[in-house]
């Protein structure tokens, strides 16, 4: 005798999602079973595609177990939603999730980290732009291999630049590559809303945002301003990155952005001709801010030319080589960030289409 929906759907529930540490249940839109062919349809709420083949492995032996099975037919698909900004806050037109990448520190890679994330959630199969928000080091233009200014449809808004895929801007693409940016504070902060407001972007499920290192005023500004609904701090395991990590997360503590998780780079060095592995900067330094923080590490990444080489080529680790060791685990991180979104508050004020700023 062929297994009820209902037995179908227990059969499911006993399935655990390793993104989300929850069940399948929520995830099930429809089951059917019709003289042993059994057919489920999953609807996730975060990017996956890499994921998926695992995931239809492990619901077809679950569900061949149940007995009197012919056939399991497998549908999955991807619905994002607008998660919950800082109050007083509204999403941006045609974007609906802003995660800001932070260090608190310069030199822990977090350029490099912030664009392959973006590449990352793309190839799990998000439309996903990148902002670089370092009016006074922009590095985001190089690393996507890009040049020439945006343009503008009424000469007020702008285009988005495309570089693999990705919807980007940046400031740098309105400067000369040897031309400083000698801003103060406040000047810095309202470009770089004009910036963000008057980008056309199109139909975005992620915008991430590449902040500048540190935790002084313009950092502080744009945390308060940009309606953001998750941040995630690059560290690298040196004790002295660790102090300004620690202070990164504690600024979203305060202007109420939740932090995803921790991304440890430059965890280990290893020797492109030998492959010796190497903790040049120490060991289980994001481990124990994890601990104290009760944030999880999204994953560790190598300190390894290769990744230094591809992003100063234009071509950044997850569009050079989409099945490097390096390339899964940036994609492995981008599903626990899109996964861990997924579990936040949604954004019932999605259709409105303006920010509100804040006196700070």
């Amino acid at each position: 005798m062929s297994p009820s929906t209902d037995t179908v759907r227990a059969a499911l529930a006993q399935i655990q999602d390793p993104y989300t540490q929850t069940d399948l249940s929520s995830a099930i839109r429809g089951v059917g079973v019709d003289a042993g062919r059994v057919a489920i349809d999953i609807q996730l709420a975060y990017p996956a595609k890499g994921w998926h083949a695992n995931l239809e492995a492990m619901v077809r032996e679950k569900i061949m177990q149940l007995g009197d099975v012919e056939s399991v037919s497998i549908s999955i698909a991807t619905k994002i939603s607008a998660h919950r900004v800082q109050k007083e806050l509204s999403p941006l037109p045609e974007v609906k999730n802003i995660i800001a990448v932070a260090s608190g520190k310069g030199g822990v890679g977090k350029s490099t980290t912030a664009v392959n994330l973006a590449l990352a959630l793309q190839a799990e199969g998000a439309k996903v732009g990148i902002m670089d928000a370092d009016i006074h080091g922009p590095s985001i233009p190089m690393m996507l291999g890009l040049d020439g200014k945006p343009d503008s449809p009424d000469g007020k808004s702008i285009h988005a630049k495309i570089g693999h895929g990705l919807q980007a801007m940046s400031i740098g693409f309105f400067l000369n590559e040897d031309t400083p940016t000698i801003w103060r504070g406040p000047m810095t902060t309202q470009y770089l809303q004009q910036l963000l407001t008057t980008t056309l972007w199109q139909g975005l499920d992620y915008l991430v945002i590449d902040l500048p290192p540190g935790t002084g005023d313009i950092q502080l500004t744009l945390a308060q301003r940009v309606p953001v609904s998750a941040a995630v701090i690059v560290t690298t395991p040196q004790d002295i990155a660790l102090i300004d990590a620690k202070k990164a997360l504690k600024m979203f503590e305060k202007v109420e952005v939740p932090v995803l998780g921790i991304i440890e780079n430059m965890a280990v060095h290893i020797c492109s001709n030998c492959g010796h592995a190497e903790h040049i900067f120490g060991h289980g330094g994001a481990e124990k801010m994890a601990v104290q923080y009760e944030v999880p590490v999204l994953g560790s990444l190598p300190l390894q030319l290769a990744i230094r080489e591809q992003a100063d080529s234009g071509t950044p680790t997850v569009a050079a080589d989409p099945e490097s060791d390096n390339s899964k685990i940036y994609r492995e991180i981008a599903r626990k960030v899109g996964a861990k979104l997924a579990l936040q508050a949604k954004n019932k004020s999605i259709s409105f289409p303006n920010i509100v700023i804040q006196n700070t």
